[in-house]
């Protein structure tokens, strides 16, 4: 179980310390005992989580239950955070002295850094397909429990069909020439929205060709200084946005739109093709949410038709270094997050790829689902895999701050403000200002 980006959180962490927020506000959590079956134990935690339509109260206390009844011992007192920004909400009650024992879904930054998080031991990731993932200076503070793909490219097979279209696109001229003829039939290509969740797997998804199909250790040279945003295979990507805006591929005016209204749109027929996470299959596969039309899924093209699929490993728990019973929440972690049923509901109410050494969904899962993770694993086993450009965390990625700055770039290039050039200059001038 991990949240629907989702990847905003170093955005809301900066946001509370620009708004002024003080620790005071953190007397807005909502912390609530789990009652009816959470142990009886005299080794209490405070585990934090969110909630979602899919993620209801109830998934997580029979989550916590299935541990406790294993380790009778622990008791779990839940905290819910108020919104989906749980890195936010974990630093406003680490101010406060508050800090919980387990998180789920909160970025690492800055508390890895500062001694809080507990960092885990490789005999204790053996379980772990991806056991190095996230690191934060050598070393691994949140649990690398699921894969996601940024992106996958949902399309709308009737609006395909429409505009004479009957397979997606083997390589980046021909989804050009798709783009172009969706447009002529009155269909928005691209279905896009703006910030980092709604726009970014969009960039994310031509940086993985442009930038991480010719080296996948592209970002940590940018750390070492090797390259710089000004290398032309960066400015190639940047231009390769400012591009599919240009030309009306993408609509700037949709900017405007936030997730899930981006989400909405594409569900409701509005635009052909989607970019966005593997976390999406939840809610093209939930009856809730499954629109009208077929939905077929590619990943996003390279200039030569090679196959490229940018990944990221992780988004797992967390546990403070501190917390009192620092044994019990260790154990209860592992438990809660490599419990077989756990995962199985991860893939349906998230959508997610457990990285889990063994594992298999299961045979319940919707189409969606079932067709990104065998091509997902078609890929892998294809040694396609590359790191998803501005989503990754910890050594892997960019420093704190910076992510923010690309993001903002990226809505730069669609509405003209700046140009190719222009961004890669100001990222590298943003960079600087880090070190």
């Amino acid at each position: 179980m991990t949240s629907i980006p989702r990847f905003r959180s170093a955005t809301a962490v900066a946001m509370v310390a620009a708004l002024g927020l003080s620790a005071g506000a953190a007397s807005a959590c909502s912390v609530k005992d789990d009652s009816g079956g959470t142990g009886s134990g005299g080794k209490q935690i405070t585990f934090l989580v969110f909630e979602t339509p899919n993620l209801t109260p109830q998934v997580w206390d029979a989550g916590i239950k299935r541990v406790t009844q294993q380790y009778p011992d622990i008791s779990v007192k839940k905290i819910v955070a108020p919104t989906q920004d749980r890195t936010a909400y974990a630093k406003q009650l680490l101010t406060s002295g508050q800090f919980p024992d387990v998180m789920i879904a909160v970025s690492p930054a800055g508390f890895a850094e500062s001694g809080n998080l507990y960092a885990w031991q490789p005999g204790e990731l053996k379980n772990f397909t991806n056991p190095g993932n996230g690191a934060v200076g050598g070393k691994i503070y949140q649990l690398p429990a699921n894969t996601q793909t940024i992106p996958v490219v949902y399309y709308n097979k009737t609006l395909f069909a429409k505009a004479g279209i009957s397979a997606p696109p083997k390589t980046y001229a021909d989804f050009l020439a798709d783009c172009a003829k969706l447009k002529g039939k009155g269909v928005t290509p691209l279905v896009t929205g703006g910030g980092h969740d709604a726009l970014g797997p969009t960039w994310a998804g031509i940086l993985g060709t442009d930038v991480y199909a010719e080296n996948p250790n592209w970002m940590h040279d940018r750390r070492a200084g090797k390259v710089k945003f000004a290398s032309p295979e960066f400015v190639s990507g940047a231009r390769k946005l400012s591009d599919l805006a240009s030309k009306g591929y993408i609509n700037k005016r949709d900017l405007g739109r936030d997730y899930d209204a981006t989400q909405a749109a594409f569900l409701s027929g509005k635009g052909a093709m989607y970019a966005m996470g593997n976390w999406f299959a939840a809610a093209a596969d939930s009856p809730k949410s499954k629109p009208g039309f077929e939905i077929g899924q590619f990943f996003w093209p390279s200039d030569d038709g090679k196959q490229v699929v940018p990944a990221f490993t992780g988004g797992g728990l967390l546990v403070s270094a501190k917390a009192k019973n620092l044994d019990a929440a260790k154990k209860f972690a592992l438990a809660f997050q490599l419990d077989k049923t756990n995962l199985d509901a991860s893939t349906g109410n998230d959508g997610l790829f457990p990285a889990v050494k063994g594992y298999s969904p299961p045979a319940t899962v919707g189409k969606v689902f079932k067709d990104g993770y065998d091509q997902y694993q078609q890929a892998a086993q294809a040694g396609a895999v590359v790191p998803a450009f501005g989503f990754e965390a910890g050594d892997d990625g960019m420093p704190a701050g910076v992510v923010e700055k690309w993001d903002s770039s990226a809505q730069d290039l669609v509405t003209g403000k700046k140009s190719p050039d222009d961004v890669a200059k100001f990222l590298d001038g943003e960079w600087a200002k880090t070190s």
